[in-house]
This record gives structure tokens, sequence and C-alpha cells, in this order.
């Protein structure tokens, strides 16, 4: 969850240090760092609260000759958020510096070790007793493989490390193990970070680091050892087809806009090459040899398993595939029944998030078909999934995710449409009436978008008073109206909670008031009925209702907003936005930090 970036090459390291920290500010922090090397010292510059107090204390220190350097930004587990807690931490000697991401779960022993061979403790945190162990061995060894092979093998639990030494000022050490980092390779200069926009406007050409792996970085090479042997072994370069404009705002006062409003693009880049409209076919290369499964089994958190859980009315509806849908931190601890001819599907946007990827990992014990879905190529979904689709929404910066549940809901179309269209169940008709408005919809959401903006801007202001609220849908806009609530709480910190709208009688209803209004989102479909029925149940408590719904239909609520309907299953694609920047528009009206939200990062790495 924290952000790590390095650098060695030819450049000042410490403008580029700053600048990829800042593009990594999405993964949440509260404390930040910098280290470098001037003239064989090293230099830690550290600060709590945000990275413009980093920056201001770095000027002034006038670090801008150093070409070599880590840089971090920390989400507190061990020890409060404050300066001496922060990362980079260096040894006694101050010849060692580490930044580290993870949680070494056996700190405590190691650290009563350290202490009673006189190792002085300067914080609070699990990521001290690295640098001590390192320097334990390097003051034996003077070998910078060696001390950081003594080190890791005698740790538990998650890492990915930078290491810097003062006396090697032309060597710079990585390592993970559970927790993401990859390796950038440029010209003349090379990189580490926990994400590829940390040095995206530098290089695209990455190697990604596999647990129990250690690279070494100069300004001409990177050479990478295995830990358990010390061998030097061979890696692939990958280049990663991102523009770093996908990582920029683009005039934009907010990432978190930039991205729903890029969702008309999102839908065409996951359809490319994905569908055939002359021949009105699903083309999943992927999934060929795996053959049609028995039962899925989908795993994912947040609002990867809401996406999840909307594709289980589709795989059901259209594929008759019977499907289970799991938060991954039960999914791991429930002992599920997984038979060997069952899908186990992994959803994850960074392809990193702990809980999934243990999830991943103990369907692969069982031997079940693991595929994964996410965004980000070489990650460690895409490498451990027997096969893997990427959604292919590009870089999404903002905390709260948006467009990659877009994407992960195309894909999960087309995997419906794929095996429906395999097992011969879909009427033609209705098939190709999807894959044409499949064809048509980046279009129709383009026009639509600033219309919905300017609704949510509009209803924005009208119900900033509320400190709860009910979303309520039915069908596949129950799983919407979770993402709808889990929006609004995560960015606006307004108490929501979706609902099904049949289960809203069965004790919820007593919330009910004139101050505790209701989000219903109300498709004309077989359901629309039963939906009516529960918004007059909701009524007679003189609750204020808005209605998201269809040009055309008549719903007795306090405010009415229009989405086309572009039929029952592509309607989510308008509904989902709308329900984006209602959320949006609240937190900004209510001055809300709505990229960094509190509290959150962008990827959850450890458990």
């Amino acid at each position: 969850m924290c952000g790590i970036i390095g650098y060695i090459g030819h450049r000042p390291a410490v403008p580029i240090l700053l600048e990829g920290l800042k593009r990594l500010e999405y993964r949440g922090y509260d404390s930040a760092g910098i280290a470098y090397i001037q003239q064989e010292n090293l230099k830690i510059i550290k600060s709590a609260g945000k990275i413009s107090v980093l920056e201001k204390k770095v000027f002034s220190n006038d670090p801008l000759h150093s070409t070599i350097g880590l840089g971090h930004t920390r989400w507190a587990t061990h020890g409060i958020p404050n300066e001496q807690n922060a990362h980079p931490h260096v040894d006694l000697s101050e010849n060692i510096c580490v930044v580290h991401n993870g949680i070494i779960e056996n700190y405590i022993k190691l650290k009563d070790s350290l202490r009673a061979k006189g190792i002085d403790f300067r914080s609070d945190t699990d990521t001290e007793v690295l640098v001590h162990l390192i320097s334990e061995q390097y003051n034996k060894t003077k070998d910078p493989l060696t001390s950081i092979r003594y080190c890791l093998k005698q740790v538990q639990g998650s890492y990915a490390i930078g290491v810097i030494f003062s006396d090697r000022p032309k060597e710079l050490w990585a390592a993970k193990h559970s927790s993401p980092l990859i390796v950038g390779i440029g010209v003349g200069e090379n990189f580490i970070g926990s994400d590829i926009p940390a040095f995206l406007p530098y290089t695209k050409d990455v190697i990604f680091l596999e647990d129990g792996e250690i690279a070494r970085l100069t300004t001409e090479h990177v050479d990478i050892y295995a830990l358990d042997t010390g061998k030097e072994i061979t890696k692939e370069i990958k280049t990663i087809p991102w523009d770093i404009s996908l990582a920029e705002k683009g005039g934009y006062k907010h990432f978190m806009l930039k991205e729903i409003m890029e969702q008309p693009r999102v839908i065409y880049d996951a359809l490319a090459g994905r569908v055939d409209y002359r021949t009105k076919r699903v083309l999943l290369n992927e999934l060929d040899e795996l053959g049609v499964p028995e039962k899925i089994h989908i795993v994912a958190c947040g609002t990867s398993f809401h996406a999840g859980f909307w594709g289980k009315y589709l795989f059901e509806s259209l594929a008759r595939i019977p499907v289970e849908v799991d938060i991954a931190s039960e999914f791991r601890y429930r002992d599920p029944l997984i038979r060997k001819d069952d899908y186990v599907m992994v959803i994850s946007q960074s392809g990193e998030t702990a809980d999934t990827l243990a999830g991943l990992r103990m369907a692969k014990e069982i031997g079940a078909k693991v595929v994964g879905l996410c965004n980000v190529v070489g990650s460690s979904v895409a490498r451990e999934s027997d096969k893997v689709l990427y959604t292919q929404a590009g870089p999404e910066i903002s905390v709260a995710s948006t467009k990659a549940m877009c994407s992960q809901m195309v894909v999960i179309l087309l995997m419906a449409l794929y095996f429906a269209e395999k097992k011969k169940l879909m009427d033609s008709d209705k098939f190709n009436d999807i894959i044409k408005g499949l064809k048509n919809l980046p279009k129709v959401l383009e026009k639509e978008l600033p219309k919905i903006r300017e609704r949510a801007k509009e209803l924005s202001v009208m119900y900033s008073f509320a400190r709860s609220f009910f979303y309520l849908g039915r069908g596949l806009n129950y799983p919407l109206a979770l993402e709808g609530a889990l929006k609004l709480k995560e960015i606006s910190y307004i108490h929501a909670e979706g609902y099904a709208a049949g289960e809203m009688k069965h004790g919820p209803i007593a919330l009910i008031d004139p101050e505790f209004p209701s989000f219903v989102i109300a498709s004309k479909d077989h359901l629309f009925d039963k939906v009516l029925s529960n918004i007059k149940e909701i009524q007679a408590r003189k609750g204020p209702i808005i209605c998201l719904t269809h040009p055309g239909i008549e719903v007795p609520v306090n405010h009415i907003w229009t989405v086309p309907d572009v039929g029952n299953i592509l309607t989510s694609f308008l509904f989902l936005p709308a329900l984006q920047l209602f959320a949006y528009e609240m937190a900004v009206y209510l001055g809300k930090d709505v990229d960094q939200p509190r509290n959150l990062a962008k990827s959850v790495t450890v458990e």
C-alpha cells in the first residue's frame, strides 16, 4: 500500500524521486521521505503529512547533484504516522538505507534478538529490523547480495524493499516477496517502483520481479539473483503499452473525474480485437483451451467484487453456468468446495490485491482452472493465473475505482456471451442485438456523459444535507446499488448502504424518515413493478427518493434522473457513471479530497 521509487542514472535523482512519489500518491500515505547519496554520504529527509511538506524540506538542503536515491510514501501499519516512523530507515553507522512496503510478521522476535546484540532502535516500525539485519552481515562481508540474502532469509511476511549503501554509490538494490515491485529499464538509467506510473515518463520497458528475487541496478545494467541460491537468473523485459497522458489529469480537476469521463474509450479498448462485428462473434482465444466451465467461483474485493457480482447474473442468465461470488478475504478462510473442473475467476484492477492473490493461490493448490481479470500487464494475478484477460483500461490513478469496473464489466459480458455461444443457448437475434449495442455503446456514452454530470451536480447540492443514504436495486441493478453506496462512502464520507430493494422491508426500512434519502435504480424490465412497490413503501414513511431510470417512465418520486434505455444489460454502462458522478459531485461540493480519500489506499497489498 506504500509507494516506492528508486533511481540510479545520469540525471539529478531528487527531482525524479519527488515526481515519482507524487505519481504514487494515489496509493495512499500519511508520511514520506527520500534518501540520496552525495559525496559518499547518505542524506535522509523525511516528514509527516503530504509530499508538499517533504518538498519544502528537500529543497532547503540543495541535494540536486546526487544521481542515486530512494523515495517512499508510508501508510502506517506499525507505529503512528510521524517523521520518526517515516521511511527511509538507516543502520546505526548511517551507511545503509532501506525503504519497505509490506509487513514483517516476526519483527518483534527479530527486534528482541537485535536489541540483545546492542542495537538501539529509533522507530516503532517493523521495517527497521531489515536495515539492522542487512548491516549486521554487511559489516562482516562488505557484500550487498550476501547481506540482503542473510536478512531476507530470516524474515516472515511480505516485503518490497529498496536498499542503497553510501560506500557503493553506483549500485541500487531491490527485492520482493508478496508485495509488488517493478524494475524500469532506461538508457543510462534504471528505476524501481511499486507501480508503473512512478517512472512512466522515462520508460515503458520493465522487468516484473517475482517473489524470491533480488535485483542489482547500475546505470547500465540490471542483474537479477535468486534469493535461495544467490545465482544470477535471466528475466524477460516487457514493454507496457500505456500512454503517459493516461496517467496525467489532462485538464481535469481530479483524476477521478477524468477516469469517469474516459469510460467510452475504455469500452472501445476492452472490445478491441474481441468482437468480430462482421460475423457477430466473440473472440476470447485465451479461453479456448480451457473449455466451458461447469461452475464459476468469482473471487474479488471492493469494486471488483461488485463487478463480479454483476457478472453472476449474466453467467447464469445468458450461459446457464452456476456462479458463486466471494469476497476474497472470506473465500480464503471458509474452506470452499471447489472441483478441479471449476473455474476460479479472480478480479483485481492492480493484479496485486493481497487477499485476491491468496485466493488465487489456494485455488491453484486445489487444482482448479484459474482465470485472472486484471488491468496491469505482468502483475502477480496475470503471471499466476492459468489464463489472463486484460481489461485494457490504462492506468487508474484515483483511489476510488471507476473506469476499472467499467472495463471489468465489458470483459465479463463478453465471457458470458462467449460461453453462451459455445453452448448454443442464445437466440441469434438477442445475441446480435447485444453485439450491435456494444459496438454503438462508446458513442452513446460519450454523448450522454456531459448531461449525466450536469444532473449529478444538481442533485448533489440538493442532497448534501444527508448523513445516510440507501441505494436500492433489483437484478443487475443490485450490484450497481452496492457500488453506488461504496463510492459515496469512499469519497464523501456519507454513510451509505446498498440493498436488494426487496430486502429493505426486512429490517432496514426502520431507518427511513424525511432526513434519510434513498437512491433507487429502476430499469424498465420485468422487475420494474416490484421496484415501484418498494418506492411506495419508502414514500409511505416520507423518505426522499432519487430514481435513476429511463425517459418516459413515470415514477412519483422527489427527483427523476433519466438516461437512455440501450437494452437491459447495456444500460448498466450508463447507470454506472451516473452513480460515480453523483458521489464525485457530492464530494466536490462538500470539499473532500476526491483522489486521495482519508484512510484509503489504491492497492491493498497487505492483509
